[in-house]
Parts: structure tokens; sequence; C-alpha cells
């Protein structure tokens, strides 16, 4: 699937509600990449004064939901997408707007030639959260799955 950002970012806000609670902005949606920025809002803040812990895995995951609907979402009417499990390291104070950055861990036609053998696949992404002046402030992993319709 080759779906601009807008678009990409338009479901995503429609569909999620976490992601239009933060404001979230979908910067580019790509099969290789997605990149979605979370503004400066007090009031998800946490007690210095930066994004709230919350607010970052929300952004890191939604990153990760829009790459897999750009490199998926051809898919849709036999499989849905689903999260499995994440695990997420905060390595720097954020402050003020963080932006996730993820890509997709193994190669979109492997993942949909296990779908094709009647398997459930599964396949990492993995995010960096970025403050403004590029230090990385975050890192999350997240192993995604097609689940089969039938």
């Amino acid at each position: 699937m080759t779906e601009t950002s807008p678009s990409i970012g338009d479901m995503m806000t429609a569909t999620v509600p976490m992601a239009r609670t933060l404001n979230l902005d979908f910067v580019e949606t790509t099969p290789e990449r997605a990149v979605v920025r979370l503004p400066d809002q007090p009031d998800y803040h946490n007690h210095v004064g930066g994004p709230h812990a919350g607010a970052m895995f929300t952004l890191a995951e939604s990153a990760s939901g829009a790459i897999v609907m750009a490199a998926f979402g051809d898919q849709l009417s036999r499989a849905v997408p689903l999260a499995v499990r994440a695990e997420i390291g905060y390595k720097k104070l954020a402050m003020g707007p963080v932006t996730a950055t993820a890509t997709l861990g193994r190669p979109i036609a492997d993942v949909v030639a296990e779908l094709d053998a009647g398997r459930r696949p599964e396949f990492p992404v993995a995010i960096a959260i970025t403050r403004e002046d590029g230090a990385v402030t975050g890192e999350m992993s997240i192993v995604w799955t097609l689940r089969p319709n039938n």
C-alpha cells in the first residue's frame, strides 16, 4: 500500500481516539517509515514538565500502527493487525515536542508470504523517540501480528 501521510494520519485520528486526544501529527507515513509528532502540551506533562511517559508510549505505538497500516493496509480484507507485546526504554529527559520514527523489522513480502501460507505472522517494529535537538529520549519495540479473519 502506498498511502500518503494525510490519508493514513486521517484514518488513524478517525479510528484511534487517543491519537486525537493527544493531537498527534502524522508527519510521514510510508511502508518504510512512519514519523509522528507529539506537540508540547501542558495537559500531558509529567512532574518535571516534559511529556508524560504514557503520552510518549502512545506516540510511539501510534507511529508503529501507522507504518503497519502503510505496509499491510492492503491485507485488511483478510487479516487484522494487532499489537502482541511492547517494550519501551526511557533514555533521556524529554522536553518540548517529541517525534517518534518507526521502521519495520521484517520485509513486507516475508510477512505476507506467511499470511498466504495460512499462518499468523509476527513482525517487530522499532521506534525511536527524539527531542527537537535530535537526542533520542526513548526507544520502543513492538511486535505486531496479522490475525487472519477466518
